[in-house]
Formats: structure tokens, C-alpha cells, sequence
């Protein structure tokens, strides 16, 4: 009896030119159609609303959809058009990217590394080489021994991923708890111990710490402030950060004994999640009138502005709420940076620092867009701010 062999699954690039072998001209007729519209980018929809303009009677159309090209179409994420040149960046599935460029006039077709498609992206602002951005970082040997999933459907939870990975080398491990500890003993805020101070030197002493700090709290009613034990846990290793109160900071340390006694994902997880480690957020939002009054109706505002201003106020309250759980005295803040626009048209986006009302710990920062004349004083598209953001990143303003 015959066995079967695994079929290799084509490249996008063999997809292309087998696409090309069958249905020469309806494809032309496709690519030249996306070039015909100029320099630029352009989205999945656009590339799809196309094949139904293309030249060529109803059953080569039919089969060119029903072919092997209807699978870059599907996965295509964007095209970069720079005439006669077609590039498709191409995602067949989570964590697997492909580019493909094809020439339109000489019908010839590549396969792109990601670094020259993005090098082929940047022409379309600067077609010219710029000295001052070519530097290339190789991080590879930074992830060497780093665990990384292989498979699609872990693409998109990483953090599940990660405590898999970690808990089971826990289990199997135990010297791969000291990494826990290091962090526990270092993690600081503005100079200030949280967590663990150095009285807690080892596994075992870290161990023995808390079964002392569990007997004494367990005697304590559950709502006792941690001002009023923070001394005594403060003698057996135990900086703030656990809670506020004994029964939270109980809850906290239960999580820690059960990681030490027999990890698994879930529990790593909500413990690691309880450690208080975010105080300052930054949310970058460059385009558009980002303002709070008289900005609704103008362009490339929407329901952007809204967004971002709903989510901070909330995100200010959890970030109140969380730190105060955790049993510490730290102000949180909120930075929205935006774009300065000097025309503001009415609106504060002229305003180069304010408050969000309905927060106390949260503004927006202004920066201006430059160029080499000076200051850019009216609002541009979305579409054409890429010009200046190597400008507004290096704004030394901030």
C-alpha cells in the first residue's frame, strides 16, 4: 500500500508566478490597475475592489479568483506602490509574514527580506538614501535562549505562553526560581524597596519569611490597615507592595508559596499580575485636532480623540484603584503626547500642556511637527505625517 507524502505548501512568491504562467493578462491587468493609482499605500479592501475592474471575460476571472493568487489577495495586509513596482505584504497566518514584489513592466517576481521591504517602504517618503537612519540592530543573540512560541495559535498570548514556559521550568527546575527572587529583592520605585528588602537572601529564607508573615497575619482581622503590621513584616523581609490590607496581602502571599511549592501558569500568572509595577503611561496620538472641545467633525478626529480620552479617564481610576490595593502611596500619571498645531482653528491644540478634565493625574503634551523651514502651523493628513515623525520623535521639548 502506497504512502502518501506531504504536499509542500507554495511560497506567495510561487503563487505569484504560477498565477502569472495561467492568467497573464487578467493579472496585468490587476497590478497595473494598482499601479495606475501612483505612489502610495494601499489597503486590503482597495486590493480586492480592484479584481472586479480588471479586464477579461467572467470564467478567466472566475478562475483567477478560484487560484492560487486568491490566497495572497485574502492575507495581503497592505501594497506598496512604487511604480512599475508592486509590493504585497502578505500574513498567511499569525506570526508568519511574507513579502512579494513583483515588476508590472518587466513581469518578474521576488521574494523580500523584511528588512528590504521596509526599506522599499521608506522610499515612498524619502526616495533618496538618508545617512542619518540606516543604522540596522541585530537583536538575534539577545533572544537566543529566550522561549519562543512556534506555533500560530499562541501568537497573541504571549503572556499565557510565557507563564507556561516558565512554570514548567519551575517545576522541573528549582534553581529557576532565583530569577523570581533577584526581581522581588531589586524591584524599586523612585529609589524606594518594594516588595522584599535584603533581609530575604534565598529560596529558603524567602520560604521560611513567609509561613512566619502567614502566621502572623492569620491572627489579625482581615480589614487591619498594613500600616499597623507594615513593622513587623518589615523585620521579616517584607517591603510594601503585597496590600493594603492583612487579608490582601495574605491573599498575595499565598499566590508566592504556592508558586515556590508547585508552580503552575494560572497561579503565576495572578501573582505576577499583583506585583505593583506600572505607575507612568505614555500614549502617543500625533495625528489629528487631539483636544477636548470644538474637535468633533473636524478631520482625522473621529471617534479616535473620544477613544483615548475615555480610556485614560478609566485607566487613570483602575491605576487608583490597583496602587491603593497594593498597599502604596504613589501618584499615577497619564501622558497623552499629540501633535502642537499653531492654527488650532479654535480648538486648545495650540495649548502646549493640559489636563484632561475628569482626571487629576492625566494631561496631553503638544509637540510641534518641524521641518527645515521651522514649525509646521496647520494641520496635514494623517496620511502625510511620516515626513516629520523622525522630527517629533527627537524633539528634545518633552
Amino acid at each position: 500500500m502506497a504512502t502518501s507524502k506531504l504536499a509542500r505548501i507554495p511560497s506567495m512568491r510561487e503563487r505569484v508566478e504560477d498565477t502569472l504562467s495561467v492568467h497573464r493578462n487578467e493579472l496585468v491587468s490587476l497590478l497595473s490597475r494598482y499601479v495606475s493609482q501612483g505612489k502610495g499605500i494601499l489597503q486590503p479592501h482597495v486590493l480586492i475592489d480592484e479584481f472586479d475592474n480588471i479586464i477579461g471575460d467572467d470564467e478567466a476571472r472566475q478562475q483567477l479568483r478560484d487560484g492560487p493568487f486568491s490566497e495572497v489577495l485574502k492575507s495581503a495586509q497592505e501594497a506598496i506602490i512604487l511604480p512599475p513596482f508592486v509590493v504585497i505584504a502578505v500574513r498567511p497566518r499569525p506570526g508568519v509574514w511574507e513579502y512579494v514584489r513583483v515588476n508590472v513592466h518587466e513581469l518578474s517576481v521576488e521574494q523580500l527580506s523584511v528588512s528590504e521591504y521596509l526599506h522599499f517602504k521608506e522610499a515612498l517618503v524619502d526616495e533618496t538614501s538618508n545617512d542619518r537612519y540606516v543604522l540596522e540592530l541585530d537583536f538575534e543573540p539577545f533572544n537566543a535562549t529566550f522561549p519562543r512560541p512556534n506555533r500560530s495559535s499562541s501568537i497573541g498570548n504571549g503572556v499565557q505562553f510565557l507563564n507556561r514556559h516558565l512554570s514548567s521550568s519551575m517545576f522541573r527546575n528549582k534553581d529557576c526560581l532565583e530569577p523570581l527572587l533577584d526581581f522581588l529583592r531589586a524591584h524599586r520605585y523612585k529609589g524606594h524597596s518594594l516588595m522584599l528588602n535584603d533581609r530575604v537572601q534565598s529560596i529558603p529564607r524567602l520560604q521560611s519569611a513567609l509561613a512566619k508573615a502567614e502566621d502572623h497575619l492569620s491572627k489579625l482581622p482581615p480589614d487591619t490597615s498594613f500600616s499597623e503590621f507594615e513593622y513587623v513584616l518589615q523585620g521579616m523581609g517584607f517591603e510594601r507592595g503585597w496590600g493594603d490590607t492583612a487579608e490582601h496581602v495574605l491573599e498575595m502571599m499565598h499566590l508566592l508559596l504556592d508558586i515556590l511549592q508547585a508552580p503552575d501558569p494560572s497561579t503565576l500568572e495572578k501573582f505576577l499580575g499583583r506585583i505593583p509595577m506600572v505607575f507612568n503611561v505614555v500614549i502617543l496620538s500625533p495625528h489629528g485636532y487631539f483636544g477636548q472641545a470644538n474637535v468633533l467633525g473636524l478631520p482625522d478626529t473621529g471617534g479616535q480623540v473620544v477613544y483615548i480620552l475615555d480610556q485614560v479617564r478609566a485607566l487613570e481610576n483602575k491605576m487608583l484603584l490597583r496602587i491603593k490595593r497594593q498597599g502604596l502611596d504613589i501618584t499615577p500619571r497619564i501622558l497623552i503626547v499629540t501633535r502642537l498645531i499653531p492654527d488650532a482653528k479654535g480648538t486648545t491644540c495650540n495649548q502646549r500642556l493640559e489636563r484632561v478634565s475628569g482626571t487629576e493625574h492625566t494631561h496631553i503634551l503638544r509637540v510641534p511637527f518641524r521641518s527645515e523651514k521651522g514649525i509646521l502651523r496647520k494641520w496635514i493628513s494623517r496620511f502625510d505625517v511620516w515626513p516629520y515623525l523622525e522630527t517629533f520623535a527627537e524633539v528634545k521639548s518633552i
